[in-house]
């Protein structure tokens, strides 16, 4: 792993860590985006990994986009408009691609600003915890651009529409009480209780059966473009597999002689 994105992992649980703290960690970096679809790719072959947490490195947890490569029209933001619509799309958009084939479930411990791209990053995880330094912000409009790395689709189903456009249209941030109120995050802790408020959920989460854990994340991403007859013959057929694993057999009998299942992913 590229030191521009950590790999960290303790027992069933990988810490991601964007390290470019004096750039207040953009992702529109080559490099940067070539270590998430690494790390994707390592967690998903990878079956003693449980969950997954994300966060950045300084005050920051990203400010999106490079801007001052935008000015400068250099990496992705150069060229004609072909060349920009192919930077996107073989640049920052293999992010999003990456992470909705994340087969496990991910945390954002939001630990400052998250910016335009990075506002949307965060809703590429399943679940979000915020510092009360964390500020969210759509903010493509303030520089005369769109969301380009899908946030036009991630943020509404995050917040609803009517919250997603106020965002967008306006460019302007929330901070992290807004964001909880608006469900943009799940909870909000001071700084110094982030990371261990997200691993005391990722804790609570890896005690699971992983197999059944992951079957039920892609039942919801499944879930938000499927139809219901879809997505019932999708959970039986999910539900056929699960029901033949030693987890699940080991999962009943701890229920019913009322002790903690130990499970192995089998």
């Amino acid at each position: 792993m590229t030191d521009a994105l950590l790999y960290e992992q303790d027992g069933s649980i990988v810490t991601l860590t964007m390290n470019r703290p004096d750039l207040r960690n953009p992702i529109s970096e080559p490099d940067m985006i070539d270590a998430f679809e690494t790390a994707v790719h390592r967690i998903n072959g990878d079956a003693s990994v449980r969950v997954v947490m994300l966060t950045g490195s300084g005050s920051a947890f990203s400010s999106g986009g490079n801007v001052k490569h935008m000015r400068d029209r250099t990496g992705m933001f150069g060229g004609s408009p072909t060349q920009i619509r192919n930077g996107y799309r073989h640049g920052i958009q293999r992010i999003p691609r990456a992470m909705w084939e994340l087969e496990v479930p991910a945390i954002a411990a939001v630990n400052g600003p998250a910016i335009g791209a990075g506002c949307d990053l965060t809703c590429m995880c399943d679940i979000r915890i915020a510092s009360t330094k964390a500020q969210f912000a759509e903010s493509f409009a303030k520089i005369g651009i769109i969301p380009g790395d899908g946030g036009a689709w991630l943020l509404p189903r995050v917040v609803g529409m009517s919250r997603a456009s106020e965002m967008a249209f306006t460019g302007e941030p929330i901070d992290a009480q807004t964001a909880l109120a608006w469900g943009l995050v799940s909870r909000v802790v001071e700084p110094e209780q982030l990371l261990d408020s997200a691993r005391q959920l990722a804790q609570r989460i890896a005690v699971n059966p992983p197999q059944a854990v992951r079957m039920s994340k892609r039942l919801l991403r499944e879930g938000q473009h499927m139809r219901l007859d879809s997505l019932l013959e999708l959970s039986a057929s999910m539900q056929a597999l699960a029901h033949h694993t030693q987890d699940h057999a080991e999962a009943v009998a701890a229920l019913l002689e009322k002790r903690p299942g130990t499970y192995t992913g089998s």
